[in-house]
């Protein structure tokens, strides 16, 4: 295979949609809709899963997708941490399943995440939830993509009767102030954001210490569908730091995203 150029975004674009298809593919093998993974579940230190789906899935991406963009580092939820990255203005980021306890749980909200950096932002990425025949896809300047249309986020500018889906310490005090529709709390942030992205929903929050990994695939897809992803204090986000970990976000369309950040202050008092 002919090495890319970071810079030449459709090339990553279509590479990163077939490896994450490919990806999506070998995952699938271990799942089970509604039942228990068969693939075999461990535990990291801090006690989140892993699966032997999720690091089959990281070795095929990093081998892969490392070949052909030789210009890049790499960041992957499941590979050690080299800080060489941050010499690096390009930068894979990866969470080959973003969904671990969902997956394993036989819930389909789970996808592959796969992203370009460059100098600090997204400029290409994909979120591929095989088990919702969902893929989202786009790169700077080119647009966004479910499947094979066009993306476009909700155009609604009132916060109330929007329909939301965010974490329980955020929500309820929010409803009890303001006639939200309540969706439930979708786990995969990449598939949460991705709905925002498609104009499934309104609006969307995570909670603090999210990761570059988690967002990053999906961030240029909400930027690309018209919606705004930013951190409380309106800023978007900055990726390929030494701590690639983030505080409390939000996302939505145009209209609606100051409003969201205004009940989001509110609601949690300046925290986050």
């Amino acid at each position: 295979m002919a090495s890319i150029s970071p810079s030449d975004s459709r090339a990553v674009l279509e590479l990163l949609r077939d490896a994450a298809r490919v990806a999506g593919d070998m995952a699938m093998d271990f799942f089970r809709h509604g039942a228990a993974t068969a693939a075999r579940v461990d535990f990291k230190a801090g006690g989140s899963p892993v699966t032997e789906a999720d690091l089959a899935v990281d070795r095929y991406l990093h081998d892969r997708l490392r070949a052909a963009v030789p210009g890049a580092s790499w960041l992957s939820e499941e590979t050690a941490d080299d800080l060489d990255r941050l010499l690096h203005d390009h930068v894979i980021v990866v969470d080959p399943i973003d969904g671990t306890r969902s997956f394993a749980a036989g819930d389909p909200h789970w996808a592959v995440s796969v992203a370009l950096v460059s100098h600090g932002r997204p400029v290409v990425g994909v979120v591929h939830a095989p088990a919702l025949a969902q893929t989202y896809a786009g790169a700077l300047g080119l647009g966004a993509w479910v499947n094979d249309r066009p993306a476009r986020a909700s155009d609604r500018a009132e916060l109330a009767g929007a329909s939301l889906s965010a974490p329980n310490g955020f929500i309820k005090p929010l409803a009890r102030a303001v006639p939200v529709a309540l969706v439930p709390r979708i786990p995969s942030l990449a598939c949460r954001f991705a709905a925002v992205a498609g104009g499934g929903l309104d609006a969307a929050v995570a909670s603090p210490d999210s990761h570059d990994w988690d967002l990053a695939g999906v961030d240029i897809v909400l930027h690309e569908a018209g919606a705004q992803l930013t951190a409380a204090d309106g800023r978007p986000l900055l990726y390929n730091q030494r701590v690639p970990r983030h505080r409390t976000l939000y996302a939505a369309g145009p209209n609606l995203h100051a409003a969201l950040l205004a009940a989001g202050r509110r609601t949690l008092g300046g925290a986050g």
